[in-house]
């Protein structure tokens, strides 16, 4: 049966100072222990995105698990964080099987985000499979990219972490979560999240599994670029980390990367702004609503 779905709540700088952020503690265990699961061999990159997101929107503590031919380098490049080598596979992805790796940074993480620069669905499915048993109950679980692309071919996932989710698909993930191709937009989103009892934010629509459904919009067409959302789902891991509600992370994230999208629009081009300049515009977009 379908779920109640409320009328979508357009996501102003009014409502958000009417939803604030869990106020900043002054140590950075306060302020939340992050995990980013990723970084295969190709593509560390994606996982040093989330990273610094997760950083600048606030978080206290940031562990990178990525494979182990790019961790040093991954290390070198961005020193505020710790890191974690994870086995890979002859073909440089990321082991399904190497969480145990990183099982104390894991038990003891606010939120961890698994997607960023996995490479291989068999691998990720693997791990998003065996990730429960490394979290605490408390844990907040973003999944990004191929992350969540495997959901739906994994059992047990939503009666293990449902409730304390967050997607972030992209429109083709999107109909990969429902298996089918997408209608409507925002009953899509809306659906999904009942689905996987989570929150989702999907190319500006973000809902959560009660039915409510918040439109931020897409954004300037510059953020459709590489890297993009690996800083949408690592700003959206550093809110949670912080003590957001899975679905006010989403929504505040989802706000913030467009603000800083339209931002580096104005100041640079409409097209042509890398992935890797969001982050810096973050905490000043936070800040101008009061976050």
């Amino acid at each position: 049966m379908p779920g109640r779905t409320d009328p979508p709540r357009e996501v102003t700088p009014e409502l958000l100072a009417s939803w604030p952020l869990p106020a900043a503690d002054d140590s950075k265990y306060g302020r939340g222990q992050v995990v980013v699961v990723g970084g295969a061999r190709r593509s560390p990159g994606a996982a040093m995105l989330a990273g610094i997101s997760a950083l600048r929107v606030g978080a206290g503590r940031l562990t990178l698990a990525v494979g182990e031919s790019v961790a040093v380098a991954v290390a070198t490049a961005l020193p505020e964080c710790g890191i974690v080598a994870l086995d890979e596979t002859p073909t440089g992805s990321v082991s399904g099987f190497g969480l145990p790796a990183a099982s104390d940074d894991l038990r003891g993480a606010d939120a961890v985000l698994v997607g960023p620069g996995l490479d291989s669905a068999d691998e990720a499915g693997v791990m998003v499979r065996e990730l429960a048993r490394f979290l605490d109950d408390s844990a907040v679980v973003v999944l990004d990219a191929f992350g969540l692309g495997v959901l739906p071919d994994v059992e047990g996932v939503v009666e293990r972490l449902g409730d304390r989710l967050v997607l972030t698909p992209n429109k083709v993930e999107a109909g990969l979560l429902l298996e089918r191709e997408l209608g409507e937009l925002e009953a899509d989103v809306a659906e999904i999240a009942r689905r996987y009892r989570a929150a989702v934010s999907c190319f500006g629509v973000v809902a959560d599994q009660e039915g409510t459904v918040w439109n931020v919009g897409a954004g300037v067409n510059g953020l459709a670029t590489s890297g993009s959302g690996d800083v949408l789902a690592g700003a959206i891991v550093g809110l949670c980390a912080r003590g957001a509600t899975p679905a006010q992370a989403a929504v505040w994230a989802t706000w913030a990367h467009k603000q800083a999208g339209e931002r580096l629009a104005r100041r640079i081009a409409p097209l042509g702004f890398l992935a890797g300049e969001l982050p810096a515009e973050l905490p000043s977009v936070l800040a101008s609503v009061g976050a």
